[in-house]
């Protein structure tokens, strides 16, 4: 884990306003694929919902907006009904890039405070298993903060919360939570250009445990967090997408391609999202 304490945003400010120290730029790599959302169902009416933290450490609250700068809290969630909260879309079919992976949207599910994301066995014997993805298509942004609080049941899955190019066209990609089937460490990257340059960079971190991710995005930089900390950046503005992106959280495996593959059923649990219009200066 980064550090010890549980931070409770609210009452941690200096945390936040580290988040806006210079971070040095990581050199630049190839990433081989892109994470294909799949086909979403049709999103519907937009919704907003999130009440007052607790003790409880996964009820830490999303950061105020003063303590972000030059961005405006626009849309918050807690998973606490029965359903998924409008304006979210599930994903269906086979993933771009992974033929022997399929998003079902029965394997996204509200239950007991959480949204649940599943990954388990097809019901057809030999067929592989089956993979849950969402996002939050019906809020598309150009720029912005994006705050996810979830944890996860086990390993086996890429589990990924990132933004996606609204017009679906990859790259670019900002990941800025993928596990690459592990529960001791995690990543974050950003894809860019015509033939996929990326950047990126990881932690050790206990993703069994709950945390708080997050990416703040504008046109001159990428900041990335989790519960407060820092933990990389980047800046050179040929590297940083400039066109609408939408918030996705989804499970993936790459079963007999890679080694994301489960060996038995696993979720991913978020309990809240929180998400920030950018409005400060453009070029």
């Amino acid at each position: 884990m980064l550090g010890t304490a549980v931070v409770v945003f609210t009452a941690c400010t200096a945390l936040w306003l580290a988040a806006w120290a210079p971070l040095a730029s990581p050199a630049t790599t190839r990433v081989p694929r892109p994470h294909s959302p799949g086909t979403p169902s049709g999103a519907r009416a937009l919704g907003s919902s999130c009440g007052q933290a607790t003790a409880h450490s996964r009820l830490a609250s999303p950061p105020a907006s003063h303590i972000l700068g030059d961005f405006t809290l626009s849309y918050c969630t807690r998973f606490d009904g029965s359903g998924i909260p409008p304006g979210w879309s599930t994903f269906s079919g086979v993933p771009g890039g992974d033929p022997s992976g399929l998003f079902a949207r029965s394997h996204v599910a509200v239950a007991g405070g959480h949204l649940l994301i599943r990954v388990a066995k097809r019901k057809r014997p030999g067929s592989g298993w089956a993979t849950g993805g969402i996002c939050h298509c019906g809020r598309p942004r150009l720029y912005g903060a994006f705050f996810v609080r979830s944890r996860v049941s086990g390993a086996g899955p890429d589990e990924i919360d990132l933004l996606w190019p609204v017009a679906h066209v990859w790259p670019p990609e900002i990941d800025f939570n993928e596990s690459a089937a592990q529960t001791r460490s995690t990543t974050w990257t950003v894809h860019f250009g015509g033939t996929d340059h990326a950047v990126h960079g990881a932690t050790s971190i206990d993703l069994l445990r709950w945390h708080t991710w997050g990416v703040i995005w504008t046109p001159r930089f990428i900041r990335f967090l989790v519960d407060g900390h820092p933990w990389g950046a980047v800046t050179s503005r040929s590297e940083i997408p400039h066109q609408p992106m939408t918030l996705d959280i989804q499970n993936q495996t790459f079963c007999g391609r890679r080694t994301e593959c489960p060996s038995r059923p696993v979720t991913m649990q978020v309990a809240w999202v929180a998400e920030y219009a950018f409005t400060g200066s453009r070029p």
